[in-house]
């Protein structure tokens, strides 16, 4: 056990928009240290859903975050020599940073031709409730819903 918790790590926010919760999008982002490439790759993304959808690409990234972000999740819980899959509920930083990794993995792994028009394509598909990121949101829901029984081995 810890002697003491850690000191909580506070970000400062975005140089265009002011946010912090884009700064994290962006360190998210980021291989290898390149925080410009990775910034850029974000702005550019934000103006091509701007593009597309015609209305303010920070908004529609916010709401895709929102459809992305789980509420429950399943942890390994070992009672007894046999593993359960535990639901519990998710802390809201581990939501927005859950719902961050899942948009950049499958962004990442989208069949656009350079990554800010696969960032762009997802948080479009996101918006709409629909692509991949959303997908694995509700693959863990239905994970935590199936496992229900268990709820009463929970920490």
């Amino acid at each position: 056990m810890r002697k003491s918790k850690p000191k909580k790590r506070y970000i400062l926010p975005d140089p265009i928009y002011k946010d912090t919760m884009v700064t994290k999008f962006v360190n998210n982002l980021m291989l290898s240290g390149k925080k410009s490439t990775a910034y850029s790759i974000f702005y550019e993304a934000i103006k091509i859903v701007e593009t597309k959808t015609s209305e303010n690409g920070v908004e529609t990234w916010k709401s895709a975050l929102n459809y992305v972000c789980p509420a429950v999740e399943v942890k390994s819980r070992r009672v007894g020599g046999a593993t359960f899959q535990v639901p519990i509920e998710v802390r809201p930083e581990r939501k927005t940073a859950l719902g961050m990794k899942w948009m950049i993995k499958y962004a990442r792994l989208r069949g656009e031709k350079t990554m800010k028009e696969r960032l762009a394509a997802e948080i479009i598909a996101a918006a709409k409730g629909e692509g991949a990121s959303v997908k694995k949101k509700d693959d863990t829901h239905r994970m935590a819903e199936a496992n229900k029984a268990f709820s009463h081995f929970r920490f």
